[in-house]
């Protein structure tokens, strides 16, 4: 693979990163017109809109499956993107967006935790390294610093929707491995998106606090701008640049340029004027530090095998 094909790669992941860290502060400033659900509502309706027309563009056909299949695709779907879209939402609503992102940072190792555990394994040390500091670094903040606060597990309502959005992120995560092997990713993303809508719907049709369609018809040009980007460019936009740059460098090497979405989070916050504290980047410089450590170290190790190999040879 040459120079110019991994920097093509990392400038997409870079941009997708960017993208979906942006979304934290977005989010946050259009809920102060808009609910959480219809903002939901607004992202799976854009999102499903986009990729139905680059389906039909790139002449993707839906997928022939059964009955069982269909069901197990809705049913992940379901419980990942609608989960992850009510908690972080939600959570938003009543937390900082840099904690947002924060939290949304442990995702990739939740996933492996997840694998380890569904698959009866020891995870290894660098999972629980990375665990140990992760975890530190997002507890510094959520806490504020206070320990107290953590040894009576005293944490803001919307962090807590927030981490409970990331876990069913992770699941939703793992088990798409599986279904990935029979269903193309285009069709199985609007198939998410679909599901998701359809039980966010469905839960604001139960609610007497939301009333969509009244929001979304009185929201201003910036809100309105908020909710385009979010669909746009956060969802489509975000999903297609993500899988353009793990087709060239691979999952593994791909997965790293998620530690830049709480950075890009904080920048974008900074540009609409919201609070990032000296605490929230310290927790994101341990987290991000937790994160890359280990593969620094593996990366270390092959280097080392290698030359010994070439000193034997």
């Amino acid at each position: 693979m040459n120079r110019s094909v991994n920097m093509n790669a990392v400038l997409l992941l870079l941009l997708c990163t960017f993208f979906w860290g942006a979304c934290f502060p977005v989010g946050k400033h259009a809920l102060g017109e808009v609910h959480a659900l219809t903002l939901v509502i607004w992202r799976f309706g854009i999102a499903a809109l986009c990729l139905f027309i680059y389906a039909k563009w790139k002449n993707i056909p839906m997928p022939s499956l059964t009955a069982k299949q269909w069901a197990w695709a809705v049913g992940v779907s379901i419980i990942g993107v609608g989960g992850l879209n009510l908690g972080l939402f939600t959570g938003l609503a009543q937390t900082d967006a840099s904690n947002g992102a924060l939290i949304m940072a442990l995702s990739p190792l939740a996933t492996s935790l997840i694998g380890s555990l569904l698959q009866r394994k020891l995870p290894t040390r660098g999972a629980v390294f990375s665990l140990v500091v992760c975890l530190s670094g997002v507890l510094l903040v959520l806490t504020n610093g206070e320990l107290k606060r953590l040894l009576g597990f005293e944490f803001n309502h919307g962090d807590q929707m927030i981490f409970l959005g990331m876990l069913c992120w992770s699941l939703y995560t793992y088990l798409t491995q599986g279904v990935s092997r029979w269903m193309p990713m285009i069709p199985y993303t609007l198939v998410g998106m679909l599901s998701g809508l359809g039980v966010i719907s469905l839960v604001t049709a139960f609610s007497s606090e939301v009333h969509p369609l009244q929001e979304s018809l009185s929201i201003s040009g910036s809100v309105l701008g908020d909710l385009l980007f979010i669909g746009v460019f956060g969802t489509v936009g975000g999903y297609l640049l993500w899988i353009s740059g793990v087709k060239q460098l691979g999952a593994a090497n791909a997965s790293l340029f998620f530690n830049f979405v709480p950075v890009f989070a904080a920048l974008t916050a900074f540009a609409y004027g919201q609070t990032v504290t000296s605490l929230q980047l310290l927790g994101m410089a341990i987290v991000i530090a937790g994160l890359l450590l280990p593969r620094i170290v593996k990366w270390q190790q092959q280097l080392l095998n290698r030359q010994e190999a070439r000193s034997v040879d």
